[in-house]
C-alpha cells in the first residue's frame, strides 16, 4: 500500500484537512470527527481498492484501512495538518457535536449505565417486597398480605424492603458520583454533594410537599435568607444540575490555583459554592417545576379526557427521566380522596411499555452484553421499576424509548376512555391491579386490557424495528467472500481455547460484516492468544489488544481480543511477542486478564480474520460446528489457496 497516496485520497474525499476536527486510529480504522459530514465523497471511498469500508458511529466517521497500514496512513494525515487526539479526547469531540437533544440523551446514558446493575438488583428486590406486602394479591379480594398470613416472613420482608429502598432513596449519591465523573470533575466530590442532598437531618424528599403544605418545613437563616432544609431522596434531575455545576466550578479553581493551594482550597471552595447553589437555587426551582407540572397534568387530564390521557401517557416516561414524577404523590393523595387517581394507572401502563421495549431488544439483539442487560431490566420494569430499562437500554438506543412512549400513550388512552382509576398507592406495574378500584369505570378488566395493549405494542414494534435495523446494517456492509466448502489447501488451528462462532454472529458490525475479511471468532475460556499457524508478526500493538501476522503461505491474519478493548490502553494485557518476531503454531502471543476485562464491561469475543483474502485465498471454511468447544490442536479454519499465492 502506498500510505501517502491513501492519506491524500482520504483527505480529498472527506472534504480536506480543514473539515477534520480531530482524528485517532485503532488497530484497523481511522476515526475522524468531521465538521461537515455532507462533504464526504462516499462513492469515491467505496470504490477505493485500499479502503475496506466506512461507517458512522457515535459521531465518528470510521474508515477501515487494515492492521499495519492504518497507523502509517494516520502519520501522513497528521503530517498534512490533521489534529491528533486520543480515543477519549475524540469521544469528547464527537459528543460535543449533534443537536442538544442527542447530546443530552447520550450524556444521560453514559451517567446511568454504570449504575444499572444496582438499579436492576434493587428493582427486583422492590418487586419481591411488593409481592410480600400487597393486599388482595393472594387468595382473592380482601385477602391480607402474605406477611400477615405468614408472620414468620415479616422480618425477611423488612430486610428486603431495606435493601431495595436504599438504592432509590440514596439515588443522588450514586448519580452524583457517576455524573460528576462524566462531566470531568472529581467523582468523590459529586458523591459528597449527593450525600449532602439526602442527609438525615433534612426533611425527607418524599415528605417535602406535605411539610410545605402543613407548615412543618424547617429553614436555615442564611444572612437573612430563609433556605428550605429539603432533602432530595429518589430524585434525578437536581443532582444532574448540581454535578454539572460542581464539575465546572472545580475546573475553574484548578486553572487559577496551583500546587498545595490548589490541593487544599479547590475541593473546599467547590463544595461550599456548589452546596449553597444547590439549596438556594437548584433544589427549590426543581421542586417548584415539579409542582407546576403536576398541576398542569391534572388540569389537562380532567379537561381533555382521552386526549389528555394520550398526552400524559406519551410524556410520563420522559418525566421519569427528570425525576419530577416524585412530585406526583401529593396530587395523588388529593385524587384518592376525590374519586380515584388516573396517575397511578397511567404510570403502570407507561412502565410496562418500557419493559416491553426492553423485552423487544432482548429478543432482537445479537449483542450478548445488551441482551443480558435487557433480559434483567424487562422483568423489573413489568413490576414497576423502570430505571434499569430506561437508562440501561431504551434511552441508550433511543428508538425503543420512543416506541415505548407511543405504546404508553395508546394504553393510557384506553385508561382514560374506560375510566380506570386507582384507590390506593402501590407498585405501578403488572401487579398494580390490586390498587385499582373496581367501582370506577371498567376496573380490573380495563386495567389489564390497557396493560396488555401497551406491552404487546412495545414488544412487537421494538422487535420488528430491531430486526430491520440489524438486517439493514448487515445488508449495507456485507461484502465478504462467501464461506464455501471445498478441499482445504491448508488449515489454521484455533487461536484460543473456547467456543467457536461464525464471524457473522459477533456483535461488532465491522467484523461481522466481513469488511476486514472472512474468518471466525472464539469466545475464550482462557486468557491466552495463540499463533494459529507458523509465520511472522507484522503488527504488535503496545496495548496488546490486537496482533497481526503473515503465515508462511502469505496469508495475512488479524486477531483482535474483544471489542473496543483499545480503550483499556493496555491495561489487563501482557504481549509476549514484538513486531518482526518469527512464531510457530501454538506459540503464546498475548496473555490477558479475562475477569478484569469482563468486569470493565468489554466483550471478550475474539475474531480471527484473513485481511488479504481477495489476493491470497481461494475460499475459507469454518472447520468446526458453531458453538463447539475448541482447543489448540483443533483445525478452526480450512483455507484453499489460489493458483498462485503472492510472495510474502
Amino acid at each position: 500500500m502506498d500510505h501517502q497516496s491513501v492519506a491524500e485520497r482520504v483527505l480529498a474525499n472527506v472534504g480536506g484537512v480543514h473539515n477534520i476536527q480531530a482524528g485517532a486510529h485503532c488497530a484497523t480504522r481511522l476515526r475522524l470527527v468531521l465538521k461537515d459530514p455532507k462533504a464526504i465523497n462516499q462513492t469515491a471511498l467505496d470504490n477505493d481498492d485500499d479502503i475496506k469500508g466506512t461507517f458512522q458511529n457515535a459521531g465518528q466517521f470510521q474508515i477501515i484501512v487494515g492492521p499495519g497500514d492504518v497507523n502509517e496512513v494516520y502519520k501522513h494525515l497528521v503530517n498534512k495538518g490533521m489534529k491528533q487526539a486520543s480515543k477519549d479526547e475524540l469521544k469528547s469531540v464527537a459528543a460535543s457535536k449533534g443537536n442538544l437533544g442527542t447530546r443530552f440523551l447520550k450524556t444521560v446514558s453514559d451517567i446511568f449505565l454504570p449504575i444499572i446493575p444496582v438499579l436492576v438488583g434493587a428493582g427486583m428486590l422492590m418487586a419481591l417486597n411488593n409481592v410480600l406486602t400487597s393486599k388482595d394479591l393472594f387468595w382473592g379480594e380482601g385477602a391480607a398480605p402474605l406477611v400477615e398470613q405468614f408472620p414468620s416472613w415479616a422480618g425477611f420482608a423488612e430486610i428486603v424492603n431495606l435493601l431495595s429502598a436504599a438504592a432509590f432513596a440514596f439515588l443522588p449519591v450514586l448519580v452524583g458520583y457517576s455524573a460528576t465523573k462524566v462531566f470531568g470533575g472529581n467523582p468523590y466530590l459529586g458523591l459528597t454533594m449527593g450525600a449532602a442532598m439526602v442527609f438525615p437531618s433534612l426533611v425527607n424528599g418524599y415528605n417535602v410537599a406535605a411539610a410545605l403544605e402543613n407548615g412543618t418545613m424547617t429553614y436555615w437563616d442564611v444572612f437573612g435568607l430563609q433556605v428550605q432544609q429539603a432533602g432530595y431522596q429518589g430524585t434525578v434531575l437536581p443532582i444532574l444540575f448540581v454535578a454539572y455545576i460542581l464539575a465546572n466550578v472545580e475546573k475553574f479553581f484548578h486553572k487559577i490555583l496551583k500546587g498545595v493551594i490548589d490541593f487544599i482550597f479547590t475541593p473546599t471552595l467547590t463544595l461550599l459554592i456548589t452546596g449553597f447553589i444547590t439549596f438556594l437555587a437548584v433544589g427549590p426551582v426543581m421542586f417548584k417545576a415539579g409542582t407546576m407540572l403536576g398541576d398542569g397534568i391534572n388540569w389537562l387530564y380532567t379537561t381533555a379526557g382521552p386526549i389528555g390521557g394520550f398526552l400524559f401517557g406519551l410524556i410520563y416516561s420522559p418525566i421519569v427521566i427528570t425525576g419530577l414524577h416524585q412530585s406526583f404523590p401529593p396530587i395523588e393523595l388529593m385524587l384518592f380522596d376525590n374519586g380515584g387517581s388516573f396517575i397511578f394507572a397511567t404510570a403502570a401502563v407507561a412502565n410496562v411499555a418500557q419493559g416491553g421495549a426492553a423485552l423487544g431488544v432482548y429478543l432482537s439483539t445479537r449483542d450478548e452484553k445488551l441482551k443480558g442487560i435487557a433480559g434483567a431490566s424487562a422483568p423489573s420494569a413489568f413490576l414497576g421499576i423502570t430505571e434499569p430499562a430506561i437508562f440501561g437500554i431504551n434511552l441508550r438506543l433511543r428508538w425503543p424509548f420512543y416506541i415505548a412512549m407511543v405504546s404508553s400513550a395508546i394504553g393510557s388512552t384506553i385508561i382514560a376512555l374506560l375510566g380506570v382509576k386507582a384507590v390506593a398507592p402501590g407498585a405501578a406495574g403488572l401487579i398494580g391491579f390490586v390498587s385499582i378500584g373496581t367501582q370506577y369505570g371498567a376496573g380490573w378488566p380495563g386495567f389489564f386490557l390497557a396493560i396488555a395493549v401497551s406491552t404487546v405494542l412495545a414488544t412487537a414494534a421494538t422487535f420488528v424495528y430491531g430486526k430491520r435495523v440489524a438486517a439493514k446494517a448487515t445488508a449495507d456492509t456485507t461484502a465478504a467472500p462467501v464461506l464455501a466448502s471445498s478441499t482445504p489447501g491448508y488449515e489454521l488451528t484455533s487461536h484460543m481455547k473456547g467456543s467457536a462462532l461464525p464471524l457473522a454472529s459477533v456483535s461488532d458490525q465491522t467484523f461481522a460484516s466481513g469488511a476486514l475479511g472472512p474468518g471466525v471468532a472464539v469466545e475464550p475460556t482462557e486468557g491466552k492468544l495463540y499463533a494459529p499457524a507458523d509465520g511472522k508478526v507484522t503488527v504488535a500493538f503496545p496495548t496488546g489488544h490486537a496482533i497481526g501476522m503473515r503465515t508462511e503461505q502469505g496469508v495475512e491474519l488479524l486477531m483482535h481480543i474483544g471489542f473496543d478493548t483499545v480503550e483499556l490502553d493496555g491495561k489487563f494485557f501482557s504481549p509476549k511477542v514484538e513486531k518482526g518476531a518469527e512464531v510457530k503454531r501454538g506459540d503464546v502471543l498475548v496473555e490477558f486478564d479475562m475477569d478484569a476485562i469482563a468486569a470493565a464491561g468489554y466483550p471478550l469475543t475474539t475474531p480471527l480474520v484473513i485481511t488479504n483474502a481477495k489476493k491470497s485465498v481461494g475460499s475459507v471454511e469454518l472447520a468446526v460446528a458453531p458453538s463447539s468447544t475448541v482447543v489448540l490442536d483443533d483445525i478452526l479454519v480450512a483455507v484453499t489457496a489460489p493458483e498462485q499465492v503472492p510472495a510474502s
